[in-house]
């Protein structure tokens, strides 16, 4: 059974002018995730800055996302990491804070074989009882989960249901897709390929742009799974400016620079991350209003 279907919104930490969690602000970026149509909730992914927070706060954002979505969509907890331990004990904390789901990156750094990723998803899946979502992001992590070495892990691991798939290679994702169906759930990770991956089986997204415009980049996902193609279409392609600026630097940083113009939060990250350049900045600025002027997103959303 799958976690859900459409789009999961991969959420930011929102941080305060003196570096702590802006927990208030965090309560209203998740209602009007919810209030907008956004299908699940990504609490804690790598755009959440997790490594750069304490147990303490991460679990804090958890429990907040798990009481203020209240069961009407579920709530996945980002719980990877490249101490297998450690991720599992990350996993078990976010089971008993009523966590719907966890998403988990591959072990980054550490460079694991095949077999090692094998044994790290084995390892953390059996210490829960939860859905598991596997991330492959290659470009971050410095290792490729391979399509056979995915399935293989959902097939002997029976709580691994899906994978967020991040990579460069169309064609690995195709593959992926084909060695897959009926054992994988299949989620872009990538917002400019949201329906490439839909085209080739994919149920949904866990996605970036959603954090700016959460209605569009789920009507995006549910306009082509329910058979409007060429509406779903469309967004994808007035959504690619936008995108390329989100991803203009290393996430999260244009996305909360984005969100703070929007109104709803601090423009703090915390070190090594540090705000996007001026230049830089004031492209994503334009894009953010022609998005504006298109009804795609509005200033001060609540």
């Amino acid at each position: 059974m799958s976690l859900f279907r459409g789009c999961g919104t991969a959420l930011i930490t929102p941080f305060r002018a003196d570096g702590e969690v802006d927990f208030c602000a965090f309560e209203q970026m998740l209602l009007r995730q919810i209030k907008e149509g956004t299908d699940a909730l990504i609490v804690c992914g790598t755009t959440g800055e997790p490594a750069t927070m304490t147990g303490r706060e991460r679990e804090a954002c958890i429990s907040l996302a798990v009481e203020t979505a209240d069961h009407r969509i579920p709530v996945i907890a980002g719980t990877g990491g490249n101490c297998t331990a450690t991720a599992a004990e990350q996993s078990r904390a976010a089971e008993r804070l009523g966590a719907d789901g966890l998403l988990v990156v591959t072990p980054y750094y550490n460079k694991a074989t095949q077999e090692g990723l094998y044994q790290h998803y084995q390892a953390i899946a059996g210490a829960v009882k939860l859905p598991v979502i596997m991330y492959n992001v290659p470009s971050r992590t410095g290792v490729n989960l391979l399509p056979e070495t995915a399935v293989r892990i959902a097939k002997d691991a029976k709580n691994v249901i899906a994978i967020k798939e991040a990579g460069s290679s169309i064609a690995q994702t195709a593959r992926l897709a084909a060695l897959g169906e009926g054992v994988l759930d299949l989620y872009s990770g990538n917002d400019d390929q949201i329906l490439p991956v839909l085209s080739l089986g994919g149920i949904g997204v866990i996605s970036v742009l959603a954090n700016v415009m959460p209605k569009t980049v789920h009507e995006m996902a549910a306009e082509y799974l329910e058979g409007d193609r060429e509406r779903a279409r469309t967004l994808q392609l007035m959504c690619l400016p936008l995108i390329e600026q989100l991803f203009s630097e290393v996430s999260p940083i244009p996305v909360k620079a984005a969100l703070h113009h929007l109104g709803l939060c601090e423009n703090v990250l915390r070190l090594p991350l540090v705000p996007m350049s001026a230049e830089k900045e004031r492209k994503l600025v334009s894009e953010l209003e022609r998005v504006r002027q298109l009804g795609l997103v509005e200033y001060g959303a609540s």
